[in-house]
């Protein structure tokens, strides 16, 4: 494996480790849990945190970086009501992604 496919590699899988979408969306989906439920949030804002980090520190290409471009999954969070477009951790997540992606080597 090249270096930047480990990179990558190793990219997702920090983001998927602690990705709230598949387990935690379900319960809201199913009424188990509310959009608003302060755990949820804890637990997505801290997801973001990680995400950002790894885009801040991740090094990747372009080809990398629009494989884990976080916009898909932050329409659902704000679609879902889990956090408004507006929060803070979703500005600051986009904008590193777009500092990191204007970086980024093709």
């Amino acid at each position: 494996m090249e270096p930047n496919e480990e990179a990558l590699q190793r990219a997702i899988s920090t983001i998927a480790q602690s990705d709230p979408l598949i387990k935690l969306l379900q319960q809201v989906s199913l009424r188990k849990m509310e959009p608003t439920d302060a755990g949820l949030r804890a637990i997505t804002v801290s997801w973001l945190a990680t995400y950002q980090k790894v885009v801040e520190v991740g090094r990747l290409s372009k080809q990398d970086l629009r494989r884990i471009d976080p916009n898909p999954r932050l329409a659902v969070l704000i679609e879902r009501g889990v956090l408004p477009g507006d929060h803070g951790a979703i500005t600051s997540l986009r904008a590193s992604f777009e500092t990191a992606f204007q970086r980024a080597a093709e």
